[in-house]
């Protein structure tokens, strides 16, 4: 089972108070979710590549290729105010 000094820093963490039942009972479930990792730690991967997905395929993303579609002086065109190329909006600062 976890160790209750353990169990206190992950509720600080969290900022939790536990009563000492739910304490107890947490400290089982953690076992058990643990020991349920531990059935994977015993299948052996070493004869198998590694994948970077499930998917058969290649990468389906297209190039990252730089393209202007918009002059700035069409953008700010809509722009309900500007000034010196640039939008203007209200102040944010108090």
């Amino acid at each position: 089972m976890i160790d209750i000094i353990d169990l206190k820093e992950y509720e600080a963490m969290a900022m939790l108070d536990l009563p000492d039942d739910e304490r107890e009972k947490l400290g089982k479930r953690y076992d058990e979710i643990v020991g349920g990792f531990s059935a994977l730690e015993r299948i052996d991967t070493n004869s198998l590549e590694p994948l970077v997905t499930v998917l058969d395929m290649n990468s389906i993303m297209r190039e990252d290729v730089s393209v202007k579609f918009l002059t700035r002086d069409a953008i700010l065109a809509n722009a309900p105010e500007q000034y010196d190329g640039y939008f203007q909006v209200p102040g944010t600062l108090v």
